[in-house]
């Protein structure tokens, strides 16, 4: 796990660390020290850590103007020992809804499992973004089929094409309308 970067190819365009509205403003990483982890596994020093014990995660864009997010994740998604989404949506997201942000594209390809509690900060995260939505891109689909089995997925969009999105081979603004066009075909 410890090869796993966050995504760096955009970095020429967005750095959180360097975006004074961003929670990671000012963040320091290590090049070298590998010091955090998931379980008993060494994780990339580039990925943030936001409270959880299992999950992290990397803002690889924000773009303040059309209102979106990219954020990359890696590890386990425990809301059953650890709230990860509490601590994620007090921690994180609240100061991101606050600066203006209501679309959030959440990549999942590194996270290997989900465990609910229940929806109520879902509900909450959903409510507050308003006229925005909440999308998981590439999440595995034994994490999908635990969001829906939990009714977690009335409040992030998953599945169909937001399954296979290539979205590496994209420029932030052209993967955000790619998930734009995805979520309006679904809404009409």
């Amino acid at each position: 796990m410890h090869d796993i970067e966050p995504y760096y190819k955009w970095r020429d365009d967005y750095v959180a660390a360097d975006d004074k509205r961003s929670p990671f403003y000012h963040t320091q990483y290590s090049e070298f020290t590998f010091d955090k982890q998931i379980y008993n596994y060494y994780i990339h020093p580039q990925w943030d850590f936001f409270g959880s014990q299992t999950l992290y995660m990397k803002v690889i864009y924000a773009d303040y103007e059309l209102g979106y997010c990219i954020i990359e994740f890696i590890g386990e998604w425990n809301d059953t020992l650890h709230n990860d989404i509490m601590l994620l949506k007090r921690e994180i997201l609240e100061l991101m809804i606050d600066s203006g942000l209501n679309k959030f594209l959440l990549i999942g390809e590194n996270v290997l499992n989900f465990h609910s509690s229940d929806d109520c900060y879902y509900e909450e995260w959903f409510q507050d973004v308003e006229d925005g939505w909440i999308a998981g891109i590439n999440f595995r689909d034994h994490v999908i089929n635990e969001f829906k089995r939990n009714n977690i997925d009335y409040y992030i969009n998953f599945g169909g094409a937001l399954d296979d999105i290539n979205w590496r081979n994209l420029k932030p603004a052209q993967f955000f309308k790619l998930v734009e066009e995805q979520l309006t075909k679904r809404l009409t």
